[in-house]
């Protein structure tokens, strides 16, 4: 099938390079110029475990271009997935979206049958408003266009991007066209019936079952993806609400977790207290569902509280810094962990971010540790303001404890994991450990030396 991605971010080149795999004539626009250079010289962008060798593997049948017009015309099916940053209110943009359908629609021509799909995470309503726009363009052209819309919605977790994408859950589609349908089912067809080679790098899950094809309205659909995750933010957020009250009560909450995780109605996966969700997805979703619940008049408080118990956890690190070290002014802080999770450098709404910046706001001197986000984060912070004096970033996980007075861990990096915890120790100033991902031991990391604080745990 002859395919156009418009958007070449992290769901777009994912998407671009698994459907490239699969066979299929793929084709990427994009207008970012440092994005195509790096596409043009077989580089990826994003940082995603295994989407470099994915693409070298796909060179050959895969194009990347600044121009709609140069791939649209020909394709059968148009993917957008673009990007819908976040308005001051919180509702998403979608402009983006709506400039792509309406270039899309430009050069559409009028003799062919064309499906339009939104991959990009939009608000309710959006696939009419992408209607709308088609319908206008061809209007302004004189013509009578045969466009089909759909919402496919993705659920890709950024560092099992590719794995999610070869072997989903579920593929949902939104549409009120059966062409768009027939369409979606014969792209997918590889992975609904999993008759693909698996890649080197991803093999099939022994225990994977073929994922169902679920067919829905275009509002529904778009309503699944915002639902989807926002039940995932509210889980987090939960355990980390259930962890404070284990502080009060000298209870374990990794202990909790584990008991009500074997209820089958409840599920072992989502329940890890710690310093709770940050990124491109879950901060913004449920920020966006909540703009769309207020353009209704209609209240969500379990979704505000959500958001409220997640940001309060970052508050919550630095106050357990300051019960332990007193004042900050003048202590010198190690933070473990820059990006808002392992395996990527997507350093968006990173809770690390927000407990530098109020470490930095009261005096404090920061030392920060990232295997692969502290060029993203040295960008993010250095545009703030003059921090400079007290900030610092070092390569070297050992090399940043001698002297300090506490270190944080705030991202679970595999290599954290394997830390010689009675080496980081030795040369602190105050051997005091804040785990706020529950990664250590708390009794291996008192062996060590280490006066031990976690999330949730005695």
């Amino acid at each position: 099938m002859k395919i156009a991605i418009i958007g070449t971010g992290y769901v777009g080149l994912t998407t671009a390079v698994v459907l490239s795999y699969l066979n299929h004539d793929v084709a990427a626009v994009d207008k970012d110029e440092n994005k195509l250079t790096l596409l043009h010289t077989r580089k990826s962008p994003i940082h995603e475990p295994g989407i470099q060798k994915l693409l070298d593997e796909v060179w050959h049948t895969i194009r990347f271009t600044p121009s709609v017009s140069e791939v649209v015309p020909e394709a059968e099916l148009v993917l957008i997935a673009v990007g819908t940053p976040p308005k001051q209110n919180g509702e998403a943009d979608t402009r983006h979206v709506e400039q792509a359908a309406r270039e899309v629609a430009q050069v559409c021509l009028p003799n062919r049958h064309y499906t339009l799909v939104v991959k990009s995470t939009v608000p309710i309503g959006t696939n009419q408003r992408v209607v709308e726009v088609v319908e206008e363009v061809f209007s302004e052209r004189g013509i009578r266009g045969n466009i089909s819309v759909a919402s496919n919605p993705e659920f890709l977790q950024e560092g099992l991007a590719l794995q999610g994408a070869f072997y989903p859950d579920r593929i949902v589609v939104g549409a009120n066209s059966d062409k768009a349908v027939d369409t979606l089912r014969r792209l997918y067809q590889p992975i609904l019936e999993q008759t693909f080679d698996p890649p080197t790098e991803f093999p099939r899950p022994s225990s994977y079952h073929l994922p169902p094809m679920m067919t829905t309205d275009p509002n529904s659909a778009e309503m699944i993806k915002y639902a989807a995750n926002t039940f995932l933010a509210l889980k987090i957020s939960f355990i980390n609400e259930i962890a404070g009250l284990c502080e009060e009560v000298a209870a374990d909450v990794t202990e909790v977790a584990r008991g009500i995780g074997l209820d089958a109605r409840i599920g072992h996966l989502f329940l890890r207290a710690g310093l709770g969700w940050g990124g491109s997805c879950y901060p913004k979703d449920t920020a966006a569902l909540l703009g769309v619940a207020a353009q209704s008049a209609y209240d969500m408080p379990i979704t505000e509280a959500a958001r409220t118990v997640n940001f309060r956890q970052r508050e919550r690190i630095v106050e357990k810094l300051r019960d332990t070290l007193g004042m900050l002014k003048a202590k010198t802080i190690g933070v473990l962990g820059l990006a808002f999770k392992p395996n990527t450098d997507d350093i968006r709404e990173a809770p690390a971010l927000d407990i530098i910046r109020e470490l930095l706001s009261e005096g404090a001197i920061v030392r920060a540790h990232d295997p692969i986000a502290i060029a993203n984060a040295r960008r993010a912070l250095s545009e703030e303001h003059e921090m400079d004096n007290r900030l610092y970033f070092i390569e070297d996980v050992y090399e940043l404890s001698y002297d300090t007075d506490a270190l944080v861990l705030v991202t679970e990096w595999e290599p954290y994991h394997k830390l010689e915890l009675r080496r980081l120790a030795k040369h602190m100033k105050t051997a005091i450990l804040i785990d706020g991902r529950n990664v250590y031991s708390p009794e291996e990391a008192r062996d060590a030396g280490f006066h031990y604080i976690g999330v949730g745990r005695v």
